[in-house]
């Protein structure tokens, strides 16, 4: 059931980016657009409900439950900046917008552009860990929540190969 909930939440995530986007650039609607982009993380707080409620009453924790921490904590600190490129293309293809500018794909800008996404991750792991550590502490029962351990031991392993790959391009950056 979880699984289909995270689903279900991008899913919403996305309707509400693109009812605001319609509203704000189509219709001509901007509070609209610009309340439906806000409600944005309505789906984060459905999701962080229903999987502590799940866990509370009984339920096993899987990896799904653990994916539904680092779906928050990636949408809390990577939902913004998807939004902001969602409009930004949306208004060059729609309402005759500025032409988003292309990232750097060598050199010091793309090093710094590393860097800065792996700034992000952290924090992200950092959101998402935290909320699975209040999970784990607020279920206290080990065995029903060995899976949301290992969760976050997995992810932060992948958080140190991201900081390698990340951070190398700080000591050998790209050639143009």
């Amino acid at each position: 059931m979880i699984g289909w909930l995270i689903i279900a939440c991008e899913i919403g995530f996305w309707v509400f980016v693109l009812a605001g986007l319609l509203a704000r650039y189509i219709f001509k609607k901007k509070k609209i657009g610009t309340l439906l982009l806000i409600c944005t993380p309505i789906v984060d707080i459905i999701l962080l409900i229903a999987t502590v409620n799940n866990l509370k009453n009984g339920a096993v924790a899987t990896t799904v439950h653990g994916i539904s921490a680092i779906y928050i904590g990636v949408s809390v600190v990577f939902g913004h900046r998807m939004i902001k490129w969602a409009d930004e293309n949306f208004a060059y293809r729609f309402a005759n917008g500025e032409k988003p500018i292309k990232k750097k794909k060598y050199g010091r800008e793309h090093a710094k552009q590393e860097r800065s996404g792996w700034y992000r991750h952290f924090v992200s792991w950092l959101i998402g860990g935290s909320i699975l550590a209040v999970i784990i502490l607020f279920i206290n029962n080990p065995s029903q929540t060995k899976a949301l351990l290992d969760t976050l031991e997995l992810w932060s392993f992948i958080l140190v190969i991201d900081f390698i790959v990340s951070f190398s391009y700080t000591l050998f950056p790209r050639k143009g």
